[in-house]
């Protein structure tokens, strides 16, 4: 279930072998597998990058399946762009968990595992779904490195509230009504809900489980200062912060590759903001990335705005 950290994906131009100011992050990445992570004396800053191969989750969702190779795809264009870090951040690629046939639930108890191996090494996890279901190993690895008493915030930016009944069986559409029912110390609030993309029955689902949401037709660049006061207000009832993104809540246009694109999706811009904002907050300890699907993608347009989204996390990181 676990594949160690490859170079393979890790290449692109070199303007300079010796000048870190024009270095790509192909010259910055370090492979670090989990089972012997260490991290540099020098470094006052670490991030552990690590993918979550999975499409059973979506698969089961009747979503269309691809997701499983989002990972190296969006490595391999992270890998191009211009490494704005200091000199004293560090970037470590941790490999890949991997989902073997209908193993999810096994899958997302080891991705949990590694996420909290990489908090209690001091790394902040960033996690490259993968479908959604990427999300419930991502939050088992948080509950476990911070306890089950600290109350737990989940921003999820995202057109649906993935909270459908999971009674015959769990998926990439359930894991917020999983996490829920059964941990009574997380609020979850989730931005950019799409009507067209939830059934009367979810958002009455949602309100029995006092979710905070913020509609896709309540958020604009221009108009900016409500959002950010509702997710402000968000943060301060919780100890700690974690953020994903479900990169179907993008505008199709601009997000093709996904299993269920958008057409009334949010602009990337409006995107990057709202996550430079959560980030920049003391409270933030993660980020994951899901549902990018380099099978349905155009001109691997999908992949590269998660790059580009990455970056600004990387960046802009309290």
């Amino acid at each position: 279930m676990y594949i160690k950290p490859t170079l393979e994906y890790w290449n692109g131009r070199v303007d300079s072998q010796t000048d870190m100011d024009s270095f790509r992050y192909h010259q910055r990445v370090r492979l670090a597998p989990i089972s012997d992570l260490t991290i540099s004396d020098k470094a006052s800053r670490t991030f552990g990058m690590i993918g979550f191969k999975s499409d059973e989750g979506v698969k089961r969702n009747k979503g269309r399946i691809g997701a499983a190779e989002g990972p190296e795809y969006i490595r391999q264009a992270l890998a191009k762009l211009p490494c704005h870090l200091s000199s004293q951040t560090e970037l470590v690629d941790a490999g890949n968990v991997v989902c073997e046939g209908k193993e999810m639930e096994a899958a997302q108890a080891q991705l949990g595992a590694a996420v909290a191996q990489l908090l209690e090494s001091k790394t902040i996890p960033i996690i490259l779904g993968g479908g959604h279901e990427t999300f419930y190993g991502h939050y088992l690895g948080i509950r476990k490195y911070i306890g089950p008493n600290a109350r737990l915030g989940i921003i999820n930016i995202d057109a649906h509230f993935d909270m459908r009944p999971y009674e015959l069986e769990s998926s990439s559409g359930t894991m917020f009504k999983q996490i829920l029912d059964e941990d009574h110390s997380c609020g979850y609030l989730c931005v950019g809900i799409q009507k067209q993309g939830n059934t009367k029955a979810l958002f009455e689902t949602a309100k029995r489980s006092k979710v905070e949401y913020i509609l896709e037709e309540e958020l604009s660049l221009n108009e900016m200062d409500d959002t950010t006061q509702r997710i402000n207000e968000f943060i301060s009832k919780n100890d700690f912060i974690i953020l994903t993104l479900c990169t179907d809540v993008i505008d199709s246009a601009y997000a093709p590759g996904v299993s269920a694109p958008s057409p009334f999706g949010l602009n990337p811009k409006l995107v990057r903001s709202i996550i430079k904002h959560v980030v920049s907050n003391e409270k933030i300890l993660s980020f994951d990335v899901s549902e990018v699907n380099p099978s349905l993608d155009e001109n691997n347009k999908t992949v590269t705005l998660a790059a580009h989204l990455i970056n600004e996390v990387l960046l802009n990181f309290k």
